[in-house]
């Protein structure tokens, strides 16, 4: 196995008449040798085109990417020593279910009886087993992504390239396989790259997630990083289900306290909701900020609390408490989606179990100050987590 490290890469389609595509954009990245990472976005992201060129499917318009210290822009897809599981399955159509697998193991020369070994192992991995001897037409999608991840993962590679190797399966066979092929990766130590649109998949199977939009790496972190400490307000609003509240305020040092306020009126009518961060001086990082500065408030939905707690010794309360409108209450069979209006927005909580709550009705909720982020609205980074610079 080896690490995989991209420079400054970026893929550049042009086509006559029209302005030049960056669909990738000087993406850096250093993945670990045995590291699990996936590439995750919407369509349109980069993140196929990225996986394309590693494994050289698709040329590099800028950058370099090697495998270990050798640079492999040049090289053609067979040199590489990548495998890959294609999302259109790629099998060879009259070939059987096991000869596709331990193609790559007999061209080789790997003993018959070793790679018949290697083939049943990972086949009865994937629940393929009773399927070997018949021909891929006979199959469905779903059996045939298994075959396309088969014949990737029993090959001795430097690298495993695995493009939406699970989206045609269904939910609880999907469950299952995440984590006997993640198991399986780990054990070998495989250095692996995922492609998917699949947050669910993304955060169970990988040590690292690299979120892109726009040909842009957003940010590449651990899943629990992606949640705790967004980079931008891209990455905060798409990590998570249901997303991040964002709700726009405005920066204020009253006090001497660092506050947020949502929902301040221009006639002088109290804000909607005030959120202190602690003391002004504490965040010097902030100074160049001028007062009344725009900012994104961001709580996930399932930190919100509802009730409100008595306030801090000495008055001061760090984070927020309001009390705000019963906008809907929407019980999702184990856990209930509850929003509260707020100055014009909607506050979304989420809590375990049923919330007896009418609309329309006032209801307290505290926004604990560990769980609070603030976001530049301007350059959309991230300015705080919690009591912390960002």
């Amino acid at each position: 196995m080896a690490s995989l490290t991209l420079h400054n890469v970026s893929k550049i389609y042009t086509q006559k008449g029209r302005a030049d595509n960056r669909a990738v954009k000087s993406v850096n990245m250093l993945v670990d040798d045995g590291e699990i990472i996936s590439l995750l976005g919407s369509s349109g992201c980069g993140k196929t085109s990225t996986l394309r060129m590693i494994a050289g499917f698709e040329s590099v318009s800028e950058g370099t990417i090697r495998i270990g210290s050798k640079p492999i822009n040049l090289l053609k897809p067979a040199e590489r020593n990548v495998a890959m599981a294609f999302e259109g399955y790629a099998l060879y159509p009259p070939l059987t279910v096991y000869n596709n697998i331990a193609f790559s193991l007999l061209r080789a020369k790997t003993p018959r009886d070793e790679a018949r070994q290697r083939v049943n192992y990972v086949a009865e991995l994937l629940e393929i087993t009773d399927i070997l001897e018949s021909v891929p037409p006979e199959l469905s999608g779903g059996q045939q992504q298994r075959v396309s991840l088969a014949r990737a993962l029993v090959r001795p590679a430097d690298l495993y390239l695995l493009d939406e190797p699970m989206s045609q399966l269904e939910p609880q066979l999907r469950a299952l396989l995440r984590g006997r092929v993640k198991e399986y990766l780990i054990q070998h130590k495989m250095t692996s790259v995922f492609v998917t649109h699949d947050q669910t998949e993304a955060v169970a199977l990988s040590d690292r997630i690299a979120v892109m939009s726009g040909g842009v790496l957003q940010q590449f972190a651990s899943p629990e990083d992606l949640k705790e400490r967004p980079a931008n307000l891209f990455v905060a609003g798409f990590i998570g289900e249901p997303a991040m509240n964002l709700l726009p305020a405005t920066l204020s040092r009253e006090g001497g306290q660092l506050q947020a306020v949502v929902g301040a009126k221009a006639n002088g009518a109290a804000p909607a909701l005030r959120v202190s961060f602690g003391d002004a001086q504490a965040f010097a990082g902030l100074a160049h900020l001028p007062e009344g500065h725009a900012v994104h408030l961001g709580v996930r939905p399932h930190k919100v609390v509802l009730g409100a707690p008595a306030a801090a010794p000495g008055g001061v309360s760090l984070g927020g408490r309001v009390r705000g409108a019963l906008a809907f209450n929407q019980w999702q069979g184990d856990q209930s989606h509850v929003g509260i209006e707020l100055g014009g927005h909607v506050l979304l909580v989420v809590t375990d179990g049923a919330v007896d709550l009418a609309d329309g009705q006032q209801v307290d909720v505290t926004l604990p100050l560990d769980c609070l982020h603030l976001f530049d609205s301007a350059s959309e980074m991230a300015l705080l987590h919690g009591a912390a610079m960002a």
